[in-house]
């Protein structure tokens, strides 16, 4: 991208006037840096190695395409102009979006793709044009060719390599428009359907020099809640309105795969959802339009739902399914009232489902059920169907390769969720509980059904007779084992036809072909990077409950190398421990290269607090020891010298609806838990013990250090320390500030900044896009603890999101990080007794 300009670490104008102050007395002054820092070399040539290759089936699983995604990119691409647009970052430039669709960072770029034949291990390599910037291969329904984005200065262009010689071109003529997503599927085998930037699109509107009038936003009543979640980048004036509507504005045409042939479909609009149906001519359209709102973001904004008939593609017949209003007063927690959630039935040719909320969308209200399926077929004419209504708020649909469909509900109050067979064929057939359990269950999970592509694209869940496969993380007390089961739907009982081997991870990725006997995993260990493995089924075996019941045989299909053979002197181990009230609890210790067991050296405590309505299921164990170790972030601290306590069980338990009532406690109890156990095993040095976290993370951290002692000094990531900023909810937290003052008091940090004597280093995107976790939070902590005489330090990454994504912000986040925690805990003088 053409961006040559040096860009250096700046501090916030209020950072740069408190270090331009006088010093407290008897304070030493800190001079203000300036520049990226890096980490040593041994941690530099770490962070800077490739990752590893990650697989994308083919819907034929003939093929498997291995993408080497870019780890970081430079901080020129990360500091592109954009604009804010009801959500989304737009790039001016280009028409590309700036960021994950989250918000949480630049899309990462394809350095290479690599096709493999699932047969033979076969490589080709596919030739990418000089200085591309590829992205989201998207595979044909047959298998044939894959799609793909490249992002260049001025365009984002469409290419296609064809997957038997590796070739690749790019459609002429064609500029994508990404705003609203959906800009790429496959209509049909050898067809595909994009948005494009219309050819006669126009310059932007010009912000006029002198404003045109006053912003105004208008309430007339009821309730206008929304979450930490929903609105972040609105609106904010008629000329971002005219904005959106200039760079959402899209052509949609279909595309010739074979020809590049481009021909244009309808009229351009401003269009988000393009769902083609099962066969091939039919296509779903979400058309946004007018009034829009400034309190939340562009997916709640007025759309038509319509459907699309291309017989004739230039003038398509178009007929309207719904009308959608504004939805910006949604319960939070809650969905929108009328139809939502429209997909194709994958079974049929034009068959149109949807969900409607029978509760007003609100799990705060009783009711018998609280939503409803119904179904709409082609053309249209007749009132739709209602085939399921469900008890608990429909979390999800998935259709059997041979009728029928499996349902998900889930209830919010109860953490709880329901999984069952129903006929929506024959809505008179009473729906059959596959299981029912915890949203949090981990150890019991039975997984999720394996899937088929059809012919047309649309999947189903795979079928063998009268049978369907699950495939699962297998969470155990000793770690992740992940599994691939057979479900018999006549009895509902299952048998397990693989696990992983305790020293390894391996996950089922597809079966490549008819028989279920041969399929593909995904294999790795803590020495061994992933790679893709052939595994075959053999005789049965007598193996003890849980295993599997077939003996298998493997071999490897391909053969990547460890980028970071440096990481392989890193040893790990599953520590299990107690809190102080009996709960189980347990997380991951890392020990520096060459550690001395019995030795103690410097640790730092990483954790993310989740909450927990059900107190068993807190300890249960998740991760796996034998997964390939990577370093990023914290633990590329362990090349520093330091130990890791790694993901400690951090849990808050409680009724959901008033769980923070006792956050403080049960956040010192589960840290005072975890450093004890680590001290006890003799690693960790409790007078050099440091503590760090992200997003709410980052509040967790510096919480510890104002509410116990167990820390010798904290870095704290793009946090969140002022909760009566987010009045209508944080995290799990139900309740405003208006109901629960205290409870929003007492989690902030920033009230109780006077109690922080330790040594912060606060870190923030400068700019978060996150509402919860805006820039202010950090700079305010700043302020505060400054004021009181607190030991502290701001870095304000230029140009970060919520998670940090140039190579040189994360070198120097690590530099920040371990000359703090060397200068605070590793050679901090002992603590006075």
């Amino acid at each position: 991208m053409p961006f040559p300009r040096r860009l250096s670490l700046v501090l916030t104008a209020s950072l740069a006037a408190c270090l331009a102050a006088a010093p407290p007395s008897g304070a030493a002054q800190a001079a203000p840096a300036s520049g990226y820092a890096q980490p040593p070399k041994p941690i530099l040539d770490v962070l800077r190695a490739p990752n590893t290759p990650v697989p994308v089936m083919s819907p034929t699983r003939e093929r498997m395409l291995l993408a080497g995604w870019q780890a970081y990119p430079g901080i020129a691409r990360v500091a592109t102009p954009y604009l804010k647009l009801a959500g989304v970052r737009v790039e001016p430039g280009n028409h590309s979006r700036h960021d994950t669709p989250g918000g949480y960072g630049i899309p990462a770029f394809a350095e290479s793709f690599e096709l493999v034949d699932t047969a033979t291990g076969a490589r080709t390599a596919v030739k990418l044009p000089a200085g591309a910037s590829a992205d989201q291969p998207l595979w044909s329904p047959d298998g044939k060719r894959f799609a793909f984005r490249n992002t260049t200065a001025t365009s984002v262009e469409l290419w296609i390599c064809e997957a038997a010689t590796g070739a690749v071109r790019r459609v002429p003529g064609v500029r994508l428009n990404p705003m609203l997503g959906d800009e790429v599927v496959w209509m049909r085998p050898g067809v595909l359907l994009v948005k494009t930037v219309p050819a006669h699109l126009g310059p932007a509107p010009v912000k006029p020099q002198a404003p045109q009038g006053p912003s105004i936003q208008e309430s007339l009543g009821g309730k206008g809640q929304s979450s930490t979640y929903e609105n972040r980048d609105t609106l904010g004036s008629a000329h971002d309105e005219a904005l959106f509507d200039h760079y959402g504005l899209a052509q949609v045409a279909l595309v010739d795969a074979a020809t590049l042939a481009v021909t244009p479909v309808g009229a351009p609009g401003i269009y988000e959802t393009m769902a083609p149906a099962p066969d091939g001519h039919h296509l779903l359209v979400a058309r946004i339009h007018r009034p829009y709102s400034y309190v939340t973001t562009s997916d709640r904004f007025p759309r038509d739902m319509e459907v699309w008939d291309l017989a004739r593609p230039r003038t398509p017949a178009v007929k309207t399914v719904a009308s959608l209003p504004l939805a910006d007063r949604v319960p939070i927690r809650g969905v929108p009232t009328g139809p939502r959630d429209f997909e194709w039935r994958p079974t049929e040719p034009a068959t149109l489902v949807w969900i409607e909320a029978l509760d007003g969308g609100d799990w705060n209200v009783a009711a018998p059920a609280r939503d409803r399926v119904l179904l709409s077929r082609a053309p249209f004419q007749e009132a739709p169907r209602e085939v399921l209504r469900t008890t608990l708020r429909f979390a999800g649909l998935g259709w059997l390769e041979r009728g029928g469909a499996l349902y998900y509900e889930y209830d919010e109050n109860r953490h709880w969720m329901r999984a069952a067979l129903t006929d929506p064929d024959d809505p008179s057939k009473a729906a059959r509980t596959l299981w029912e359990m915890s949203t949090q269950e981990r150890y019991a999970n039975p997984g999720s059904p394996v899937s088929r592509a059809l012919p047309s694209g649309h999947t189903v869940v795979r079928q063998e007779g009268n049978a369907i496969f699950l495939s699962g993380t297998g969470s155990s007390p000793d770690g992740d084992r992940p599994f691939l089961d057979r479900l018999d739907l006549g009895t509902l009982k299952t048998e397990r036809l693989f696990r992983s081997a305790k020293d390894a991870l391996e996950r089922f990725l597809a079966f490549p072909g008819p028989d279920a006997g041969t399929f593909l995993t995904w294999h790795q260990s803590a020495k061994d990077a992933p790679n893709a493995h052939v595994r075959t089924l053999g005789a049965r075996t007598g193996a003890p409950a849980g295993e599997a019941v077939f003996a298998s045989t493997t071999r490897a299909l391909t053969h990547i190398p460890d980028p970071s053979p440096a990481v392989r002197q890193i040893e790990k181990r599953l520590v299990k421990y107690k809190r102080a009230d009996g709960l189980d609890l347990s997380f991951t210790l890392f020990t520096p290269p060459g550690y001395k067991e019995g030795t103690r050296v410097p640790t730092i405590l990483y954790a993310y607090p989740q909450d927990f309505a059900d107190p068993s299921k807190a300890g249960q164990v998740t991760g796996s020891q034998a997964s390939f170790t990577r370093l990023r972030d914290y633990r590329l601290l362990l090349l520093a010298g330091y130990a890791i306590i790694d993901n400690a069980s951090f849990p808050i338990i409680g009724d959901p609806r008033k769980a923070y009532d006792t956050y403080l406690e049960q956040l010192v109890a589960d840290a005072k838990a975890a450093v004890d156990e680590a001290v006890r095993l003799g690693v960790a040095d409790p007078d050099r013990i440091g503590v760090t976290g992200h997003s709410h993370g980052a509040l967790m951290t510096a919480n510890l250090l104002a509410h116990s002692s167990l820390f010798r000094a904290g870095v704290a990531t793009s946090g969140s320390y002022n909760k009566t900023l987010t009045p209508f909810g944080f995290q799990n937290e139900r309740r405003s500030v208006w109901e629960a003052p205290e409870v929003y008091r007492q989690v902030s940090t920033f009230f109780f900044a006077d109690r922080i004597k330790s040594p912060l280093l606060i870190v923030h995107g400068a700019d978060d896009a996150n509402p919860g976790t805006t820039p202010l939070q950090a700079v305010k902590l700043f302020e505060a603890i400054r004021g009181n005489g607190g030991v502290t330090r701001l870095v304000m990454l230029p140009f970060e999101p919520h998670w940090y994504t140039a190579l040189e912000s994360n070198e120097h986040l690590v530099a920040e990080m371990v000359k703090w925690f060397d200068a605070h805990v590793k050679n901090a003088p002992p603590r006075a007794r």
